[in-house]
């Protein structure tokens, strides 16, 4: 993805060295393949020639951020040589834009994998679910040869990085399927990569928990002119946040309350345990109470929007015990009493 005219952190390689040397060599071989000299760049990213033949060498996550888009930008290539055809600098702001829009990350993942097929014809990616998992798919329909290993990671894990940005969510991979044979640095997907690895699989694939499909989108136009002036974090940032939780508890608060009255029944529904239903949701960012308010105050103003139903009715139905608590939680969420929220209904 592009990134502003904001300059680049210095590529620091003091910092924890975990990506493979393969990969500073795929970036090299990009340059060469237009007859320029790579030499330059992988200096100024602090890669000694030495290093650079050692199989088992590894860099920083810093010096890749720094080293993938000098040479995205001096290539105007954000695929690096991946693909018989240059995206050029720009290619992949492009594609996040045109999701930004979307109702829910299903739709979001969709548009991506849709939009990047026009781009290029060598790889084709889509979103499929099965058996309670989505899974975003590659499948290289030319022959990437010595690229094959970093296309593949690389635009699964930017797929993935935009993902998480897009929902402000760590989404957990419950498995990562890869069409290659392990190479000498597979240890090193244990970090690329969360969960099992499996390699010489029919097509590559990441998949994860479906219901991170239905989250929403929490970005707009302002956090992605932001985002685009280090776009490349998205491949290495680790989200902590998990927002999935969250949107489970607020679909049963509204279509279940029979088991939301209480932290245990709602727990219990969850399959989780009080403690750990409140421990997580903490962690989210949320608290049971906070999400119990939000659910009622949405329903309750559908009610008195949409129909004309007492107000002593809809108390009831939103569970409160009483009309007064009822009003008096209103106002609190609104600053108007349940009358005058109806009453100043638009025309």
């Amino acid at each position: 993805m592009p990134q502003t005219s904001r300059p680049l952190p210095s590529p620091d390689s003091h910092g924890r060295a975990e990506t493979p040397m393969a990969f500073v060599r795929a970036i090299a071989s990009a340059y060469t393949q237009r007859g320029l000299d790579p030499w330059p760049t992988l200096r100024a990213a602090q890669i000694a020639p030495k290093q650079f033949q050692q199989t088992a060498s590894r860099i920083t996550a810093l010096q890749m951020e720094w080293l993938s888009a000098t040479a995205m930008r001096e290539l105007d290539d954000e695929a690096l040589g991946w693909f018989r055809r240059r995206l050029p600098w720009g290619s992949y702001g492009m594609l996040v834009r045109a999701s930004l829009t979307s109702p829910t990350l299903g739709v979001a993942l969709s548009r991506w994998c849709r939009h990047h097929n026009l781009l290029t014809d060598d790889i084709r990616l889509n979103l499929s679910t099965s058996d309670g998992l989505a899974h975003i798919e590659l499948h290289e329909t030319h022959d990437l040869q010595t690229l094959r290993e970093f296309c593949t990671v690389s635009v699964l894990r930017n797929a993935l990085g935009v993902a998480c940005w897009l929902t402000d969510s760590r989404i957990p991979l419950s498995g990562t399927q890869l069409h290659f044979a392990p190479p000498p640095h597979a240890e090193s997907y244990r970090v690329l990569f969360d969960g099992p690895c499996q390699f010489k699989a029919p097509h590559s694939r990441l998949s994860f928990d479906a219901g991170y499909l239905q989250l929403p989108m929490r970005r707009d136009e302002a956090a992605l002119q932001h985002m685009l002036q280090r776009a490349l974090l998205l491949t290495v940032r680790p989200y902590r946040r998990d927002r999935l939780l969250v949107e489970k508890v607020r679909q049963t608060l509204a279509e279940h309350p029979e088991h939301s009255r209480n932290a245990d029944d709602l727990a219990a529904w969850l399959n989780l345990s009080a403690r750990t239903l409140h421990r997580q949701l903490k962690e989210e960012g949320a608290s049971l109470q906070q999400l119990k308010d939000s659910v009622r105050r949405e329903i309750a103003a559908d009610l008195l929007l949409r129909t004309q139903r007492p107000i002593k009715q809809i108390a009831a139905e939103v569970g409160f015990q009483n009309e007064k608590s009822f009003m008096r939680a209103f106002k609190g969420w609104t600053g108007r009493t349940p009358e005058e929220f109806r009453l100043a209904k638009p025309t």
